[in-house]
């Protein structure tokens, strides 16, 4: 299985709002799909501008195939003009 940890910082109040909109439409599109063991997003309880996407996805080729979809990269589009994410990946 393969965990990933993102971690995301806006750069505005507006961005923030912006990126955790497009990451909960990510979320909700992405624990639909082959593969997805579990996807959420959590919101900092003490920075109002931080939050965190944690996936966990079967195998490579799920995670693969996830990056691929135009969900995928319209969200992920959206957060990255909203401020900066930072991405762990471990392999269990």
């Amino acid at each position: 299985m393969i965990r990933l940890n993102c971690f995301f910082q806006a750069n505005s109040p507006e961005g923030f709002a912006n990126a955790l909109a497009a990451a909960k439409t990510l979320t909700e599109k992405s624990q639909k799909h082959a593969g997805c063991k579990a996807y959420d997003v959590f919101t900092s309880a003490t920075r109002s501008d931080v939050f965190m996407i944690c996936e966990t996805w079967e195998n490579e080729d799920s995670l693969s195939k996830h990056s691929q979809t135009p969900e995928f990269a319209e969200c992920v589009e959206i957060i990255n003009q909203n401020g900066a994410m930072k991405i762990e990946k471990l392999n269990m």
